[in-house]
């Protein structure tokens, strides 16, 4: 007779059998929390530490060239300080000053007028007063010599119409605060008209109710609400002004960045260029601090207000059209068409095989630069986003900082550390001679450092449109992190990624300085062809380079106008 167990003893077993079931589960739950906890605190550590080297990366020209102090040269300094400094900060201060008034009173009224009120061309004007962004400042700079000099259309027409009265000459820090002014005012312009479309008609509404003129309402209420946006383009074109080499040179006044490149090319002193671009460095980050206090007063709530417009008399429609005419005229149109007019006439004699060079040249540094700065971007961007504390914060910032720091400086900045692997490769006996020194490495380098931001800022606003929704959809949908990056990622950042390319492009075909001093000798592109030909005076000769890249510039203008139009 066999035995049977009772319920009682049954009913232990099964408890006991549920109870070791119960454990294991949770035994296999935490190893694979363990398991999924270990996984993220290694991806966390991979991430921050790819962004930290990209970070170093890009502040290393930086740090070099503050480093430089710790050899100063008694004697080159000597003849700087004597020579060269006072000059140099005098016509720095003129310009500054200038391009912030001017620059300043011109975009600021041109943003006003576009967005409060209807007159003759109102809707052309608020798109077009923005193209001369897409002319570099040398270019303009060169145009306007050649139109304005004693031998120039504008002179010479006026001799046959029979005034002898000679214009004075332009070729003075005055004229090329000019002609900055009218390079940099759509810096103000967008920021001023951005702010005046979210107040929208009801700024006005309201002063006329309080018995407010329209010009009382300006100065009164729309300007003081306006004005961290107006400060905010103003060190913009600051900035920009600090930076720019091609048009003062143009102009042949000196400031920091034609002393730097006269202390490299001109002393053979790479340590007193890198002290100069140091002292350079200094005021473009105290222009950066009040840039970053005033971005922080205007904020990021912009709301677009009434899109309705005011009518005015006749005789101020006609002058809004005027004001809008001969900026448009002064800052694009003119200088446009004469580089067309002086291409046409130099053509033959001007366009041979070198020139298939300079443009395979210009595309390949440009292509190579804006696809790296991409790939770069869409990292940056996505470790941000997966960890935005304080250090990624900072992180990201140093990674973005090369974009306020001028050509020249990140040139020596880059040379310097590539010339000294170069000597230590040929001490080691790996190499005979430098080549490393004016490769291409060392202008992609340096391009990508200045323009690293311009492909980041689009990427990052774009992925910050993806919501929390839907990333999570994402992970419920695959397990391949490929799969959801291709499926849903990519398509929701593409339009950003886009944008940056063609930024950076325009940018990187327009940046002179850096391809100038970081090049091998003839290896040029269509930038260094227009500086040796303004360099020799000969205006008609640059016209053809300085055409194609204004070509090029404009090229993204109408995809992005065309753009926004589409998601108006």
């Amino acid at each position: 007779m066999i035995k049977t167990p009772d319920a009682s003893v049954r009913q232990n077993d099964t408890v006991n059998d549920s109870a070791n079931a119960n454990n294991m589960d949770n035994h296999n739950i935490d190893g694979k929390q363990t398991v999924s906890q270990d996984h993220a605190v290694r991806k966390r550590i991979i991430s921050k530490s790819v962004l930290g080297l990209i970070s170093s990366f890009m502040l290393l020209p930086i740090l070099i060239v503050l480093l430089s102090w710790t050899q100063p040269i008694a004697d080159i300094w000597t003849h700087m300080a004597d020579y060269v400094l006072p000059q140099v900060l005098k016509n720095t201060a003129i310009l500054l000053l200038m391009v912030t008034v001017v620059s300043g009173t011109i975009g600021t009224a041109l943003a006003w007028v576009t967005s409060m009120y209807r007159f003759p061309g109102q809707r052309f004007f608020s798109w077009a007063l923005m193209l001369p962004l897409a002319i570099p400042a040398y270019v303009l700079a060169f145009v306007t010599i050649g139109i304005v000099d004693f031998s120039g259309p504008l002179q010479t027409g006026l001799r046959d119409l029979g005034f002898d009265t000679a214009i004075p000459s332009i070729r003075n820090v005055w004229g090329a605060g000019l002609v900055l002014s009218l390079a940099f005012y759509p810096y103000v312009y967008l920021l001023a008209r951005q702010a005046f479309l979210s107040q929208g008609r009801r700024v006005i509404e309201a002063g006329q109710m309080l018995g407010l003129s329209r010009s009382r309402v300006f100065f009164r209420l729309a300007l003081p609400q306006a004005l961290p946006w107006i400060i905010g383009g103003l060190l913009l074109a600051s900035m920009e002004t600090l930076a720019d080499f091609g048009a003062v040179s143009v102009f042949n006044v000196d400031t920091f960045t034609t002393a730097i490149y006269k202390a490299w090319f001109g002393f053979f002193s790479l340590t007193t260029a890198a002290q100069l671009a140091a002292l350079l460095i200094g005021v473009i980050f105290i222009v950066v601090l009040f840039e970053q206090y005033w971005q922080t007063k205007r904020g990021n709530n912009v709301t677009q207000g009434s899109s309705q417009r005011f009518d005015a008399s006749t005789p101020a429609k006609l002058g809004m059209t005027l004001l809008c005419t001969l900026v448009f005229a002064g800052a694009f149109l003119i200088p446009f068409l004469q580089l067309i007019y002086w291409t046409a006439l130099n053509f033959r004699q001007d366009f041979d095989a070198r020139y298939i060079d300079f443009v395979t040249n210009s595309l390949m540094i440009a292509s190579m630069t804006t696809i790296f700065i991409a790939f770069l971007a869409i990292i940056i961007a996505w470790i941000k986003r997966q960890y935005p504390d304080k250090l990624t914060k900072l992180m990201t910032t140093l990674a973005n900082l090369g974009y306020v720091v001028p050509g020249t400086v990140l040139a020596v900045g880059i040379f310097i550390p590539i010339a000294w692997l170069d000597n230590q490769m040929i001490a080691f006996g790996i190499t005979t001679q430098q080549v490393l020194s004016g490769s291409v490495i060392v202008m992609l380098l340096a391009l990508s450092t200045r323009f690293m931001t311009v492909s980041f800022q689009p990427v990052d606003r774009q992925l910050q449109r993806l919501t929390v929704n839907q990333e999570a959809a994402a992970k419920l949908l695959s397990d391949s992190p490929y799969q959801r990056w291709r499926q849903v990622m990519l398509p929701v950042i593409s339009p950003g990624i886009l944008t940056g390319l063609l930024m950076g492009f325009v940018e990187v075909m327009k940046e002179m300085p850096i391809t100038l001093m970081t090049r091998r000798q003839g290896w040029d592109t269509l930038a260094v062809r227009v500086f040796e030909m303004t360099s020799e005076g000969m205006w008609g000769r640059a016209a053809l380079p300085s055409l194609l890249i204004v070509l090029v510039g404009l090229l993204p203008v109408w995809i992005l106008l065309r753009q926004s139009d589409k998601q108006g």
